[in-house]
């Protein structure tokens, strides 16, 4: 037990707090306010306070838990919505209101609620276990099965497993080790900064399919990867993690709200339960967890979201998902850092931020991965990572410390965004590194043509790009035909494939052998059109065909629908370029 000798915002210089340790969990003053321990110096210790310091006083009591910042893991995680601390917020409200008082603490998993637990088969009395082995599994949600891990730590002999219905806090089978024996319930703890330990990682050769066709055809991120977006104010990065939190193909969701605005988070809180899972049809909060972090919360909590979600994540991967971690985002952390650091007098490094922010945002993306877990099952994390420069700058340290480690990079341009082009992905500046390592995917799932086809529209968008630079010179009329028609294309391309309605029932998300069909049709009209000008065809003419409306209207076709239409586009198209040749010759 100490005491405050110093408060500075959210940091807390204490006294007399021999014994304690770095990264411990204290409460502060009279009112317990929960904080962290992140620096010792002789007998005083610094506390990294995670809620509003206003009114605490020198001379009141700092007590330690002795423990580290932890998350309790177990049945109830899905569905529910947590603060940067896993304070559940729900359970909150109804204690305190709207906002959070000083001091208030719930416990995150329900203590009363019961859960049907089924013994896994070949799980009996004697069977020698070690730590993530499976032992039975809780219906979590009609999509989820929850299953029961040996905790971290425990290894050795099951000494007695039992089914039946039963709370979080009850004993569902004991493991015998070294004459000790060890309870194991359904709910565990683990501490959230350091990673779960795994048996073996490997290269992810499956893509995250997301039903966002510039990211699926052309900038796609493995399951098991990383991703950034960064982008300035109104570019949609909000919008886009959104997009890809309600139809990625992840059997997990993890979404967390770091320092963003508060509507943007009543925008997920509110649409989230309204959803449909595209693969279950149940609703998509029933594989989603939300961690709640707005800017009128303290800043302190925002450095402990993310590691809240990322261990949370890891808990999941450990059962053999495939784990997507949104975090919107990560500039508002490091800002958390900075403040923090400051107060801590430490010496700054580039614009402010402590010296060893490449370090922290390092060893966060690097507990992503496609993994094999100690129980033998294969999982994975894919963490997407929003970053906000200020003025879109992406010189700044926290962008260029995420792409030092990301390999996945999606540029959002706020003159795309100006444009009502969305999602607005610069498709000139944006790169994944893991096109390679997912071709063989792509052409045993999708077809070869999907995989060349996306070359051939880089390719197209790149001369595209370098025709536009002519044209402001010199004027289309002066470009030869050829070169029209590779504009006239690029145009499609962009804005008849790439530019994605969020907001339509039907356009919001588009399956991969939708985008196959759609990319085909419009490289199809390119190939009619070419033939069509080396017959002598004029580009007026080739210009004003019909079915180039009907090709911009396939992003409005159902998926039930798309193969009738796409054949039916294909015939016209042919059908026409050949009336054109004919009338030339």
């Amino acid at each position: 037990m100490g005491s405050i000798d110093k408060v500075s915002g959210p940091l807390v210089v204490a006294g007399d707090m021999l014994g304690s340790n770095m990264y411990d969990v204290v409460k502060v003053g009279k009112a317990k306010l929960i904080g962290e321990i992140i620096q010792l110096k002789g007998s005083n210790a610094i506390i990294q306070v995670y809620e509003d310091t206003t009114g605490l006083r020198p001379g009141e009591p700092v007590e330690t838990t002795g423990k580290p910042l932890s998350v309790e893991l177990g049945p109830g995680l899905l569905t529910s919505i947590y603060d940067g601390i896993q304070r559940p917020l729900e359970v909150l409200q109804k204690k305190s209101g709207a906002f959070i008082g000083k001091g208030m603490e719930a416990p995150a998993l329900d203590r009363k609620r019961k859960w049907k637990f089924n013994v896994e088969k070949g799980v009996k009395k004697g069977l020698r276990v070690k730590p993530g082995d499976i032992l039975g599994h809780v219906q979590e949600t009609d999509i989820i099965k929850h299953y029961v891990m040996v905790p971290l730590g425990v290894d050795g002999t099951i000494e007695s497993i039992k089914e039946g219905h039963f709370t979080i806090d009850d004993v569902v089978a004991k493991v015998k080790s070294k004459g000790a024996s060890t309870d194991v319930r359904l709910m565990q703890i683990r501490p959230v900064r350091k990673a779960a330990p795994v048996k073996t990682k490997f290269r992810s050769s499956v893509p995250l399919v997301t039903g966002q066709r510039v990211i699926d055809t052309l900038f796609p991120v493995a399951k098991g990867g990383t991703a950034a977006i960064p982008g300035p104010f109104g570019s949609g990065k909000t919008v886009t993690q959104q997009q890809l939190a309600k139809w990625s193909d992840a059997d997990i969701v993890v979404y967390v709200g770091c320092g963003e605005r508060g509507n943007e988070m009543t925008e997920v809180l509110t649409e989230f339960p309204e959803l449909k899972d595209p693969k279950s049809g149940k609703p998509l909060m029933q594989r989603t967890l939300l961690i709640a972090n707005t800017s009128n919360m303290p800043v302190a909590a925002r450095e402990a979201s993310i590691y809240t979600g990322i261990t949370i994540a890891e808990y999941f991967r450990d059962m053999g998902y495939d784990v997507a971690i949104m975090a919107d985002s990560t500039s508002r952390w490091a800002e958390a850092m900075r403040e923090i650091s400051a107060r801590l007098e430490e010496l700054p490094g580039e614009e402010g931020y402590p010296a060893y922010l490449p370090k922290r945002l390092a060893e966060y993306y690097e507990r992503s991965g496609a993994v094999e877990s100690l129980n033998g099952r294969k999982g994975s994390i894919t963490i997407i990572g929003a970053v906000s420069p200020p003025g879109g700058d992406i010189s700044e340290p926290v962008s260029q410390g995420t792409l030092r480690v990301v390999k996945t990079f999606w540029a959002l341009d706020a003159s795309l965004a100006s444009a009502r082009h969305f999602p607005s992905i610069n498709w000139l500046t944006s790169y994944s590194l893991y096109s390679g390592a997912l071709e063989q995917w792509y052409k045993d799932n999708v077809g070869e043509e999907f995989v060349l086809g996306r070359a051939e529209a880089m390719r197209l968008l790149q001369r595209e790009a370098e025709l536009k630079d002519i044209v402001q010179l010199v004027g289309e009329d002066a470009l030869p035909d050829p070169e029209k028609v590779v504009l006239d294309v690029g145009r499609m391309i962009r804005e008849g494939y790439l530019r994605q309605i969020a907001f339509d029932e039907i356009d919001t998300y588009t399956s991969l052998k939708k985008q196959n069909l759609m990319l085909g049709a419009i490289l199809n009209y390119r190939k009619r059109a070419d033939e069509a000008v080396r017959a002598g065809v004029q580009f007026d003419k080739i210009a004003s065909v019909k079915v180039k409306a009907d090709i911009a209207r396939l992003k409005g076709v159902k998926e039930s629908d798309i193969e009738s239409a796409i054949k039916k586009v294909r015939e016209d198209t042919d059908r026409e370029f050949a009336a054109l040749s004919k009338e030339a010759e």
